[in-house]
């Protein structure tokens, strides 16, 4: 919550502590958490000064001590115009400024003499609620106030300054140079340079002091130290004075009922009674706090000052400290940048690098990126990477084993995680990534896939470290029956922080994202030119099954022809021809029935690919009896063992089944040849979403080096001499399982035989069938 305080044990046993930057709500509703209190409403201000704000030309609010410069009283005042109430003023700086009020921000009018004498600085603003508002801020000789009073004093001070944070070279010393330019500047104690991190905790990375205050470079505040309302608040006004600790609110007087006036921009707004305990409580009555904000307006940090007494310092000396953190803003973002610059252009070229590998191996995506695994790991600075894709999974480095990482993809999808994930604590969304932290506490991942779930991944380690809280972040602020308070101790308080890596950078997140828009597109690239020579090679198929089709029927009749003139020849002439005629024409009659063989299987390996399938549920085992009885022809006189197993049903065309069968059992009792017994085994189940059938043979075999050549169209493993066939039939098995959606594969081994197995996608059962 808003209202705790930050404290460093001392040598001596005691402790002290320093307001962490804050600006604490004004209300003090204990049923309401300090982060949805209305900080910018508070109905009240500081009473070093006074407050009048115009509805439109006439006076609506004026703070109750505000008589003393209004004539004839706050009563007689309300309703009347601005030119009747500034009459006396000894000049029309004022009047005139009111008129041309900048719509946010204040801007300083000038010094306003009271008829009792008393002086002011005169500092105007457009509250968000349209009012004209006008505060006036008492002058005061202490600590030479007055004679700062004016930016022209304060030039020296600040032009000193902006030469300084010119030539530090680091973070650390632009920002101590910056916290002891302010102090110069403001006189504070202790002056602190506050950066908040990612998640809005926050540390002191720089301090200037005179000693009276205890030092807190280093230490760290938790988040709802500064609750969210209060740091939108910081953005748009970035300076906030608390001059006195122990002052009493002036309450704000309206004309007529209605909503509190909005304080957002007023440098007299009052802060919340907690935060004046907190305050109080540590000692230091006054403090002021400016923004550091980046280009964008989000808040980088805060100047945040302390004081050991009571203490004001005029809008010109406020002013000039603003223009101290704005120049700072400026370097910090200028050293970032220049930073973030350097990293990109470092690991652009790493990146150069992995696309030119990935160009240069266009099969696989793995091996692009991982022919130097160094350049994967070092574009995003991790200890180990994966690379998965449809096709497997490929690790380098220090990485979890790849059952975890492919569950921390899939993770990823359920989630559905955006193209680029980056966190530095994995646990701390996957619980069970507790079992990998020496490996993948830290995470980015980039999805390289529009179609399969394919990623790139980084990991890094676990890095133990220690944070020295002030004061412990995990106490409850002190319980009151009337309203909040602030805790009463402030020791310091150290954390063993485990289960994180090293946050990724933002040049790394991009290396990353840049990569994957990369990937992407060559992915995409590959995937349409296989979609295009796809498509070219369905169409040249087409155009070979035509002209295959074509030729194989154009041939029939003419090679049936010879076969036929030439028997003609043998039974008419053959008692006139000599035995070398008669065997020249047995010859051609045998060569001209093989060639009709030939034509015959190419016309049947041809149908197979324009046939239209015709697929119903039956058992295979009425096809295997089937094709048994059609080979006993080839079985006479020998001894063959059928082993016919157990088969689930299947859903398939069975015309073209039945060939599948025929050509797998024909080469089965074929290559058992001088096999005694012969052995042929038939079976088949079920596995996952399909069905596997097989049929092996106690046969001759082959050699698993030229499996490949199995299934190609008139390839044979054996010679002509011992085993007679044309080579077609294993190609027209192939045909046909392919197009039910299957696959066919064998297994063999010379001389002890061959298993031929080939799968039919299941028929998905109806809910409460099973086969």
């Amino acid at each position: 919550m808003g209202a705790r305080a930050a404290s460093t044990r001392l040598a001596h046993g005691g402790s002290v502590a320093v307001t962490p930057p804050d600006d604490m709500p004004a209300a003090a509703d204990p049923t309401v958490g300090c982060d949805r209190e209305l900080i910018h409403i508070p109905g009240s201000i500081q009473p070093h000064g006074h407050l009048l704000a115009f509805a439109g030309d006439c006076l609506a609010h004026a703070s109750a001590g505000a008589g003393a410069v209004l004539p004839g009283g706050i009563a007689a005042a309300f309703g009347q115009p601005i030119a009747q109430i500034l009459a006396d003023a000894p000049d029309g700086a004022v009047r005139e400024g009111l008129q041309r009020l900048p719509e946010t921000g204040p801007l300083q009018l000038g010094r306003f003499r009271a008829a009792s004498g008393a002086a002011f600085q005169a500092i105007g603003h457009r509250s968000p609620d349209g009012h004209a508002v006008l505060e006036l801020e008492a002058e005061s000789d202490e600590d030479g106030a007055a004679a700062q009073s004016t930016l022209e004093a304060l030039y020296p001070g600040v032009r000193d300054a902006f030469a300084r944070l010119g030539h530090a070279a680091s973070l650390e010393a632009m920002a101590a140079t910056a916290a002891a330019a302010v102090r110069r500047i403001a006189g504070f104690d202790r002056v602190l340079i506050y950066r908040f991190e990612e998640n809005w905790d926050g540390t002191v990375v720089a301090e200037n002091g005179n000693g009276r205050l205890p030092s807190y470079l280093d230490l760290r505040f938790p988040a709802s130290d500064i609750p969210a309302q209060a740091r939108r608040l910081y953005e748009v006004n970035p300076q906030r004075l608390i001059a006195d600790a122990a002052y009493a609110p002036v309450p704000i007087l309206s004309a007529r009922p209605g909503p509190p006036l909005d304080l957002t921009y007023a440098g007299l707004r009052s802060v919340s009674p907690v935060h004046l305990e907190y305050m109080r409580n540590m000692g230091t009555p006054a403090s002021m706090s400016v923004s550091v904000l980046r280009g964008d307006g989000r808040l980088w940090g805060l100047v945040s000052c302390h004081h050991a007494a009571p203490r004001r310092i005029s809008f010109a000396a406020r002013n000039a400290c603003d223009l101290l953190a704005q120049m700072f803003a400026v370097r910090v973002a200028a050293h970032e940048e220049m930073a973030h610059t350097e990293a990109r252009a470092r690991l652009k070229g790493l990146e150069g690098r992995l696309l030119a590998r990935m160009a240069a191996a266009p099969g696989r995506l793995e091996d692009g990126l991982l022919a130097v695994p160094s350049d994967l790991l070092e574009l995003a600075g991790a200890t180990g990477a994966a690379v998965l894709t449809e096709g497997g999974c490929a690790l380098v480095g220090r990485t979890p084993p790849e059952a975890e990482v492919r569950r921390i993809a899939a993770w990823l999808v359920e989630r559905g995680a955006d193209e680029v994930f980056e966190t530095a604590s994995l646990v701390a969304l996957l619980p069970a990534a507790n079992a990998f932290t020496d490996t993948a506490s830290g995470l980015l991942a980039v999805s390289v896939s529009k179609l399969h779930p394919s990623y790139v991944l980084w990991f890094r380690p676990e890095v133990v470290r220690t944070v020295t809280w002030g004061g412990d972040p995990r106490k409850p602020a002190a319980p009151a029956p009337d309203r909040l308070h602030p805790r009463r101790s402030f020791a310091a308080w150290a954390e063993t922080v485990r289960q994180r890596a090293v946050p990724w950078s933002i040049a790394e997140v991009r290396a990353a994202q840049d990569l994957r828009t990369a990937v992407v597109g060559v992915v995409l690239l590959a995937a349409e030119e296989r979609a295009e020579l796809t498509s070219r090679l369905e169409r040249i198929n087409k155009e070979l099954a035509a002209f295959s089709y074509s030729v194989s029927h154009d041939l029939r009749a003419p090679f049936r022809h010879i076969a036929g003139f030439a028997e003609l020849l043998r039974e008419s002439e053959g008692d006139t021809l000599s035995e070398r005629g008669r065997r020249y024409v047995a010859t051609i009659a045998e060569a001209a029935e093989t060639a009709g063989r030939l034509v015959d299987a190419l016309l049947n390996f041809s149908q197979m690919g324009r046939a239209s399938l015709v697929p119903i549920e039956f058992d295979p085992a009425v096809l295997v009896a089937e094709v048994r009885r059609a080979l006993e022809p080839e079985q006479a006189g020998r001894r063959i063992e059928w082993r016919i197993g157990p088969m689930p049903t299947v859903q398939a065309d069975p015309a073209m089944l039945r060939q599948v069968f025929q050509n797998l059992l024909s080469n089965a009792v074929k290559y058992t040849r001088g096999r005694d017994p012969a052995m042929v085994e038939v079976g088949g189940e079920a596995a996952g979403g399909e069905v596997v059938l097989r049929v092996r043979d106690n046969g001759v075999g082959f050699d698993m080096a030229y499996a490949h050549k199995l299934f190609g169209v008139f390839q044979r493993l054996h010679r002509a001499e011992e085993f007679e066939g044309i080579g077609i039939g294993l190609a027209n098995a192939q045909r046909i399982v392919e197009r039910h959606g299957g696959r066919i594969w064998a297994e063999g081994k010379p001389g002890r035989g061959a298993t031929f197995h080939f799968t039919l996608p299941r028929r998905e059962a109806p809910a409460g069938e099973t086969d």
